[in-house]
This record gives structure tokens, C-alpha cells and sequence, in this order.
């Protein structure tokens, strides 16, 4: 997947209220932008670090700008919520997640469930799977973690998951992980307990979960290679967490 372009180069002077972000242009300007994420950002908001913004041709929007990657210890970041399902589905068109061969038609947000819009519903000759993606960005000690908030919504993607394989459907929960220093992958215990248990739980009652790697810079950014997940009983993450 290609970012927009034209693209700009900027520095991150501040980020608030969840989708502001200050920052400052090559030129020296400063602008406020949109930063399309919901979580915190924890270890993925430090003031002073390179960012890539995108500009919008929509002229009726407040805000041209959109953040879309910021630089973290000499790696890119893919910080855009709004980019994983586009990842997600053109690795699967393309037939680059072997996990997800054999469905020949994909679907985005489709109603299932309560009130739900799954992100991608696959369906093939062998029925169909839902797949629900979230964007990873936090870190910690080489494994990639999720959530790094509080998410009542993802709580609930996992139990609209349960259903749909206890009516005898597949569910998958796909973690995008959009940064290439992740080694491994894990639920943020020590930020969302009540996600981790879930999560396990989904998986012990037949949710399959996959966490794949992306690769990511300015020029583009596209799925590598799945990642090991680790759902052991977690050992104390907060205090390396909040060292962040």
C-alpha cells in the first residue's frame, strides 16, 4: 500500500485531545493536523520526533493535514488506524497471508453481531470468516502489545467473535503490527487486563488470532511476516510501560 502523496516532513512538537497533533513544518511553520488514532500513543508521541504527514485534496476540511508515521529509535511507525484494513485486505487479495487463502471475495464493514460493523468478511466455497484488525504501535521490551488504552469497543469485537464460532462461523482478531523492531506479540496486561483475558479466552474458544509485521516508510508500507504471539500469563509490564 502506497501513501498519498504528495507527502511532508515535519516534527512533532505536541500531540492532545487524542486527534490533535502540533507540528512543525521544514519551513518552520507550525500547524495543527489530524492524528486518526484513538489510543494513547504511549512511547509513540515523543515531542521533538521526525513525522510524515499527508495532505488532504478535500477542501472543505478544518485540517488538510493527517498524521501519518512518526520515527522512533531509527524506525518508522505507522501511527494511522485507518490504514490496517487496507493493509489487511490487499495482503489478502494478493494471497500474501496463507492464513487467509481461499476466499475470493472480501467485504469491509459488513453489520453482524450487535450493532457491529466486522472490518473485513471473507466468503469463499468453505463458507465465510470474519476478521476483525487493530493497529499495534506499543512497545515493549522487543514485543509488540495492544492495547495501549482501555478499549471497551475491542473488549466487544472479541466477544462478537465468540459468537460467530460458537454458530459454527470463523473469526480471526488480525493485529497489524506497524513498526519492524517488534520481535513477538502479547496483550497489554498491565493497560487493559479485562482485553488480555478476553483475548485468551477468545482463543481458547476458537478465535484465531494472527499478528503479521508490517514494513513501513514514507514510500509505502505493506505486510511481512507473521509474528509469534505469546499468551502466557503476563509477568509485571507496568513499570517498564510507564518508563515510556
Amino acid at each position: 500500500m502506497k501513501l498519498p502523496h504528495p507527502l511532508y516532513e515535519a516534527t512533532l512538537i505536541r500531540r492532545y485531545k487524542r486527534f490533535l497533533a502540533d507540528v512543525q513544518l521544514l519551513d518552520g511553520e507550525t500547524i495543527t493536523v489530524h492524528c486518526p488514532n484513538s489510543g494513547s500513543m504511549l512511547g509513540c508521541a515523543e515531542p521533538g520526533s521526525a513525522v510524515i504527514l499527508s495532505r488532504s485534496l478535500n477542501e472543505k476540511r478544518k485540517l488538510p493535514f493527517t498524521l501519518e508515521l512518526i520515527r522512533i529509535h531509527g524506525h518508522w511507525v505507522g501511527i494511522n488506524t485507518m490504514r490496517p484494513n487496507h493493509l489487511v485486505r490487499e495482503a489478502i487479495s494478493l494471497g500474501k497471508i496463507p492464513e487467509l487463502r481461499g476466499y475470493p471475495e472480501i467485504r469491509s464493514e459488513v453489520r453482524y453481531g450487535t450493532n457491529s460493523r466486522v472490518d473485513l468478511l471473507l466468503s469463499g466455497p468453505d463458507g465465510s470468516c470474519h476478521v476483525e484488525v487493530k493497529n499495534v504501535t506499543l512497545l515493549n521490551n522487543k514485543s509488540a502489545l495492544f492495547p495501549d488504552a482501555v478499549t471497551t469497543r475491542g473488549q466487544k469485537h472479541l466477544h462478537e467473535l465468540m459468537k460467530v464460532v460458537q454458530a459454527g462461523g470463523r473469526g480471526v482478531i488480525f493485529f497489524v503490527v506497524q513498526r519492524e523492531d517488534a520481535h513477538t506479540f502479547g496483550p497489554a496486561d498491565a493497560i487493559d487486563p479485562t482485553y488480555g483475558k478476553l483475548l485468551r479466552l477468545a482463543v481458547q474458544n476458537g478465535v484465531e488470532a494472527l499478528a503479521y509485521q508490517a514494513h513501513v516508510s514514507p514510500r509505502e508500507i505493506y505486510l511481512t511476516r507473521r509474528l509469534h504471539i505469546t499468551l502466557a500469563e503476563p509477568a509485571d509490564q507496568t513499570s517498564q510501560l510507564l518508563a515510556q
